[in-house]
């Protein structure tokens, strides 16, 4: 695991319940894998934004992770973006949705590389 930059995103990890911090941290994972892949996204800013772990590339909209209501943890990106919509015409029915703004995971092992990263790496490119 890639140790955190900043304090205060490490103590907003450590005080989720377990079953979010497992989550949001195996997401933080993907997120830092995908950026690294696009030369574009760096440098990504890792912060707090609304108290909850979020991601912001120079050109990118922000990503936050934490724990949803109706989800033990969920991946956030911004609701009146275009990132949502496209993600599930992209994969329809493959995930739980909270409308424009969530996708929301009941496990770690619900986590796919191929279409989470896909949405991933989209917020990390939307302003180019």
């Amino acid at each position: 695991m890639k140790p955190f930059d900043d304090p205060s995103v490490a103590a907003a990890f450590d005080a989720f319940p377990v079953s979010t911090r497992t989550g949001a941290l195996s997401l933080r994972e993907l997120i830092l894998d995908t950026a690294q892949s696009i030369p574009s996204a760096l440098p990504l800013q890792e912060a707090l934004r609304w108290g909850q772990p979020a991601y912001l590339a120079p050109k990118g909209s922000t990503i936050r992770l934490g724990k949803h209501r109706w989800a033990p943890f969920a991946l956030f990106v911004h609701c009146q973006s275009r990132l949502m919509p496209e993600f599930t015409a992209a994969f329809p029915g493959e995930d739980r949705i909270d409308g424009n703004r969530a996708i929301l995971f009941d496990d770690p092992q619900q986590i796919d590389e191929t279409r989470h990263g896909w949405l991933i790496a989209r917020a990390l490119i939307y302003h180019l």
